[in-house]
């Protein structure tokens, strides 16, 4: 299936004359630069946006979207769209000023005919088109591209936004209802950049509530997410938090070095809460190389607290002991997030930050020893059931 998209980029902010919904800032980028992420991420090859002026501002952000690797053409009405757009290609639509996530954008990205995604009348946010009598559009729609050329064949002075959901509707267009879980309330239609910003810190609390492992959803997540907002008011650089974290790691590499164990692991524990929150961070402003850097530090630093706490253990006791426990845990460790697909953990599962926690108090209980083979159980444990798990599956 040939995905395009089709991006509004009509309506002036409701705070800031002359400014476009469109170009406001989102995160570090501005928004339509936003869902043109999304889009791409989606599948999406050839970007359309739709505009009634050109500003420098969304001018800069086109010239940007364009260097992702998708064509991006401007085009002003139905019939310029339509000559762009490929006849056999599905279109992917996002309404003016819409924000959502890449979880919800992909309910639509699915094979499939003519698709809005809706709400009720009571749950619709300010901004949705109502459908029907008690539906509303939730500003993400999948139709055909002959859609855009029946809006085409219109008079010119309809709006072409709100044409096309109508020719969309008329043609029986499926309705996929959004889940209120799926969005975390990130999900909406923003013209306000107060409004917007707000909608940010939102956004980036979905992305640190993702985690199904226990550790990282009940303990990580609502640390960061009571951290979020404050960086975010204060606009706090990426690369600040991410030193940060990094600072953090080698004082927990010094601590255990040096046998300090428990301090040494809680604070290689706050090193990853920090690389979490910096990684959600410098996804949403777009600095994709910082966001990796962060998500691959967070095992690497679990591993690294486990070998050396393994190596100062055996360097004490003059035995192998130490290494081998250390060695044993990071490769169960390694192999049961290798054998987890996306998609696939359960609750109970081991991650980075949950082998630290079950080493934490034996390490204050001056049994390290203990705390290395209690992990390496748990991800040795967690290992087989994603190979189970593996074998499960048809």
């Amino acid at each position: 299936m040939m995905l395009a998209g089709l991006i509004f980029a009509t309506d002036d902010a409701d705070d800031r004359v002359g400014t476009l919904a469109a170009t406001l800032p989102f995160g570090g980028l501005t928004l339509i630069e936003f869902q043109a992420r999304l889009l791409i991420g989606a599948g999406v090859s050839q970007l359309l946006v739709v505009v009634t002026r050109l500003t420098p501002e969304l001018l800069g952000a086109i010239a940007r979207i364009g260097r992702r690797g998708a064509s991006v053409d401007v085009v002003r009405t139905a019939v310029e769209a339509a000559d762009k757009l490929h006849p056999l290609a599905r279109v992917l639509v996002l309404a003016d000023g819409l924000v959502t996530t890449g979880d919800v954008l992909s309910l639509l990205t699915e094979e499939g005919g003519d698709a809005l995604l809706t709400v009720s009348d009571l749950e619709a946010a300010p901004g949705f088109e109502r459908v029907g009598a008690e539906t509303a559009w939730a500003g993400v729609a999948r139709l055909d591209a002959k859609r855009v050329a029946e809006v085409a064949a219109m008079p010119k002075d309809y709006d072409f936004q709100s044409t096309l959901l109508r020719v969309a509707a008329q043609g029986e267009a499926a309705h996929v209802r959004l889940p209120a879980a799926l969005s975390g309330g990130a999900h909406g239609i923003e013209r306000d950049s107060r409004a917007l910003a707000a909608r940010g810190t939102i956004m980036l609390a979905v992305l640190v509530s993702k985690p199904v492992v226990w550790a990282d959803r009940y303990i990580l997540a609502p640390l960061a997410r009571l951290a979020l907002p404050p960086l975010m008011a204060r606009t706090v650089h990426s690369m600040a938090v991410a030193a940060s974290g990094i600072v953090l790691g080698l004082a927990a590499v010094a601590a255990i070095f040096f046998d300090r164990a428990a301090p040494g692991i809680a604070l290689a524990i706050l090193a990853i809460l920090v690389f979490t929150i910096g990684a959600a961070l410098s996804w949403l402003r777009d600095e994709e190389p910082l966001a990796a850097f962060q998500r691959n530090a967070i095992p690497g630093m679990a591993a690294l607290a486990a070998l050396l706490l393994g190596h100062v253990t055996s360097t004490s006791d003059d035995t192998a002991t130490g290494w081998t426990l250390g060695i044993a845990a990071v490769v169960a460790a390694a192999l049961a997030e290798r054998a987890a697909g996306p998609g696939a953990k359960r609750r109970w599962w081991g991650s980075p930050v949950a082998y630290l926690l079950i080493m934490l108090p034996l390490s204050i209980a001056g049994m390290p020893l203990i705390a290395l083979a209690a992990a390496g159980a748990y991800a040795t444990t967690t290992l087989a059931a994603a190979i189970e798990g593996l074998r499960d599956r048809p």
